[in-house]
């Protein structure tokens, strides 16, 4: 067995969970834009009987910049400053928005082990945090992939379910209903970040994974099932589950798109005939 794969399953292995349920949302301000006239009728020189239609610039005389009292240092300095603070705490308020609708990801559990029955099972974020360093191992050893962005996608993939929790084709939600009800999330995380806080940016990492079509992606589709098969396999192991676990594998059994997702997966089965031998 490859070196490199039996070190990757070892090193998982040995992560762990967390627990709890809240959340809060708060919502975006609405910012109006101001108008101003472009054109407006001015009273034609004395002697004239007509009226003239006029500019705004055409009222404006020609400026002398010795008579125009120009502001100090000072006063465009704390005229920035203040500007800089009021970004500042624009930016905090969006985050703390952000980062508290997240903690549900902490606090929910994943759908699948609870309807198996399984005792204390892992969180959303548990998952995507394990996933995470699969990621991170994983494009380690394939020099083509692009070890920041499988991360990115990674901490990101499940991100909509903050919102929407933790839905599994046993839920009775088909996937059409269920990617509508992610976007909508993901669009409305997006408008809470802005720009600043990369609110586009999250958006289209979410849409980049959603697609599966770049090789990261396709990587991170199948870390996704390993990360379950692995914990599934863990389960088993601790006895901690009423139900059985089979439905797991077999649901994820020839849909591996990568040479590393279908290497972890045989490695992983193969530690489970063990245990059962």
């Amino acid at each position: 067995m490859n070196a490199f794969i039996l070190g990757a399953i070892n090193f998982i292995a040995l992560l762990v969970n967390a627990s709890y349920t809240t959340t809060a949302f708060v919502p975006l301000p609405s910012f109006k834009k101001s108008s101003s006239p472009s054109i407006s009728f001015h009273p034609s020189p004395a002697g004239r009987r007509h009226q003239q239609l006029i500019t705004m610039s055409d009222q404006i005389p020609p400026a002398n910049n010795d008579s125009i009292p120009q502001p100090s240092e000072a006063s465009t300095s704390t005229t920035t400053t203040s500007t800089n603070n009021n970004d500042n705490n624009n930016a905090a308020s969006r985050a703390i928005n952000f980062l508290t609708l997240t903690r549900t990801l902490k606090t929910t559990k994943r759908t699948g082990w609870i309807m198996r029955g399984v005792r204390h099972p892992e969180s959303i974020a548990d998952h995507m945090y394990r996933m995470s360093l699969m990621s991170m191992i994983a494009s380690f050893s394939d020099g083509a992939l692009d070890t920041d962005r499988c991360i990115r996608l990674a901490l990101i993939h499940d991100l909509a379910e903050a919102r929407v929790g933790d839905i599994t084709p046993h839920c009775g939600v088909s996937d059409e209903e269920k990617h509508r009800l992610e976007l909508e999330t993901m669009e409305y995380i997006s408008a809470t970040l802005g720009p600043l806080l990369g609110g586009e940016a999250i958006l289209e990492l979410w849409k980049e994974y959603e697609e599966g079509t770049t090789e990261e992606a396709k990587l991170l589709k199948d870390l996704d099932k390993i990360e379950m098969i692995l914990q599934a396999q863990e389960y088993e192991e601790e006895g901690s589950h009423e139900k059985s676990l089979d439905q797991f594998f077999t649901s994820t059994e020839g849909k591996w798109k990568t040479d590393i997702g279908r290497a972890w997966a045989e490695e992983i089965v193969s530690r489970r005939k063990k245990n059962d031998g």
